[in-house]
């Protein structure tokens, strides 16, 4: 399953004390926005889960930028690990 190869990006021994830390959370909403991609690939007329997509995007956005500002190394570490843009600054 695509979540459990993105999760490894993390060890385990982090997983048990930083789930709360940015980078755990974009790898989390990074799983949720694949899943529910590949599900509206099939399911085009599913508003809620589009809604929802959007949502996520927006949280998963805004944490990128606030680890871009606190540290810009581990922004470039995470971005490259999970393999998405890099997101265009103002």
């Amino acid at each position: 399953m695509v979540k459990n190869t993105f999760i490894s990006v993390i060890s385990q021994e982090e997983k048990e004390e930083n789930r709360g830390s940015v980078e755990f959370q974009i790898v989390g909403f990074t799983n949720k926005i694949r899943r529910l991609t590949s599900h509206l690939e099939l399911h085009r007329k599913d508003y809620l889960s589009q809604r929802g997509l959007r949502k996520i995007l927006g949280k998963r956005q805004r944490l990128l930028s606030y680890l871009a500002k606190k540290n810009r190394v581990r922004y470039k570490e995470l971005i490259s690990q999970l393999d998405i843009r890099d997101s265009k600054t103002r």
